[in-house]
């Protein structure tokens, strides 16, 4: 096993009997103390981020990694069906596992999922998706003053604010960091 001064940015490393990933390193030697390692790190399962401080000899277990392209295929009753394209080896997340990102995913749409021990654990988007709507109200003629906006619901079920003059059918592009329209793809 490592010792804490091998870690680096991108890691992934048990703590407490579960995997985080490592965010950011810094080695510090105070001036009459021990050296040590200030770990910034996020619990993959439960997304918690956290400080941690471990001695410049302390040992650290670090977890094999691997990060996949996925095709996402369907949804079935809050299983989420994803497909290597090149193996065409189909896998099921749960929707406990994916949490928001349900939110921005359409079939056909390509992802990276990082895989811990041969299991998926965690899911990159990318930053903008483009979605349709499926529903929103007209807007009020002649309301065009300031910014204003109106709710629409997209395919994936999130409803999200837009403003007047986009119309019911149109694909527009949504953050997938904040959830904001980005304008009409």
């Amino acid at each position: 096993m490592p010792a804490a001064n091998d870690i680096r940015k991108g890691q992934v490393i048990k703590f407490n009997g579960e995997p985080h990933l490592v965010m950011e390193t810094m080695h510090r030697t105070p001036g009459n103390l021990r050296a040590f390692v200030q770990i910034k790190m996020r619990n993959l399962r439960y997304g918690k981020a956290l400080d941690q401080r471990f001695a410049s000899t302390d040992t650290v277990e670090v977890l094999p990694t691997e990060k996949k392209s996925l095709e996402f295929s369907y949804a079935d009753r809050g299983s989420y069906a994803f497909m290597d394209p090149n193996t065409f080896e189909q896998i099921e997340l749960n929707e406990a596992t994916l949490g928001d990102v349900k939110n921005y995913l359409t079939p056909g749409g390509t992802v990276d999922v990082l895989f811990v021990d041969e299991k998926p654990l965690s899911i990159d988007l990318p930053s903008t998706v483009s979605l349709k709507i499926v529903e929103s109200a007209e807007g009020v003629r002649g309301d065009t003053s300031s910014n204003v906006q109106k709710p629409a619901k997209l395919e994936t079920g999130l409803v999200i604010q837009v403003p007047l003059f986009v119309k019911e059918g149109e694909v527009v592009r949504v953050s997938t960091i904040d959830g904001t329209y980005l304008g009409r793809a």
